[in-house]
């Protein structure tokens, strides 16, 4: 196992090459929710920037945990948060999740929402921020299928406040990324999916007693049984390739490509690996901070209760 490239360890991460004012102030935590307005007073003093961890809650096959895309979300922003001295929201657990439902009466757990009410739910966060003093907002994404409906929100809060916002997906899907080294798994095993090898090893470095590997299957993504047999599906993306090309993509339910919701294989996961990962997606957000921080923001609009019918 390697360590990460960019030279920290578990639990090694470095702040901004100059520390941050925010740094010295003496908070029991960064969150949001630990803190009183003083707090989030003198914080605002220094700077504007606030991590707002989000993902989802549901099915992670048989062996982890439905918050495990929470768990994803909520370790990156704390790292980054604690050790550079960025605030940061509570994590919101709520997210887009149809595909996750199964049939009724089966019991997956997943709670999901309309898109209209998580982009609702996300603008309304949002401008909360801002109406506080916030002018850099950074969303921190542990969730895949959030990707699908999130860009009309983002767009609406910058151009009606002018706040500079961010989209950070700290995850390893057909893009590894930073992990190239860490997971072992060859593609085709698709490492960086659902359940898989770094899921599992995430799970496991943030609390090994929630995943129960005896339970843990090896299975991988194929194309739903009504397609038919022209058709293939190798992965968790909303495709499926016809005569080798990805041209075609489907609202499918995660249960029509994978049968028991895991695609890789779990048993290659390591509490190792998952903190290695945590570390470096939580040192590459500390690092855009940094350069965020330089972009010049101008808001407009910071008021959020004039007028307002609550």
């Amino acid at each position: 196992m390697t360590t990460a490239s960019n030279g920290s360890k578990s639990g090694a991460l470095r702040g901004p090459n100059t520390p941050r004012k925010t740094q010295s102030l003496g908070f029991p935590s960064y969150c949001l929710g630990d803190l009183s307005y003083v707090d989030i007073q003198e914080y605002l003093k220094h700077s504007d920037t606030i991590l707002i961890p989000k993902a989802s809650l549901e099915q992670h096959g048989p062996h982890l945990p439905l918050y495990c895309d929470t768990i994803t979300s909520t370790e990156v922003a704390t790292r980054a948060g604690e050790a550079a001295g960025i605030m940061y929201t509570p994590t919101l657990w709520l997210g887009y999740s149809p595909q996750h439902m199964r049939a009724p009466g089966f019991g997956a757990g997943t709670i999901t929402v309309r898109a209209d009410t998580y982009l609702n739910m996300i603008y309304d966060i949002g401008r909360s921020l801002i109406h506080h003093g916030f002018n850099r907002l950074i969303f921190v994404n542990g969730h895949g299928s959030n990707v699908k409906v999130i860009d009309p929100v983002l767009r609406r809060l910058r151009n009606e406040t002018g706040a500079l916002i961010a989209y950070y997906k700290p995850y390893a899907e057909r893009y590894i990324g930073m992990l190239k080294d860490v997971l072992e798994g060859p593609v085709e095993e698709t490492p960086g999916w659902h359940a898989g090898e770094l899921e599992t090893s995430q799970c496991l470095a943030h609390n090994p007693e929630l995943v129960r590997m005896d339970r843990a299957k090896v299975d991988k993504a194929h194309a739903p049984k009504w397609l038919g047999p022209a058709w293939e599906k190798k992965d968790g993306m909303p495709d499926a390739e016809f005569q080798g090309y990805q041209y075609f993509t489907f609202p499918f339910d995660h249960e029509e490509f994978t049968d028991s919701g895991v695609m890789g294989v779990p048993e290659r996961g390591t509490a190792e690996k998952g903190n290695i990962a945590f570390d470096r997606f939580s040192q590459h957000l500390i690092d855009a901070v940094e350069e965020l921080e330089k972009v010049e923001v101008t808001v407009k609009n910071r008021d959020w209760t004039e007028g307002k019918a609550w």
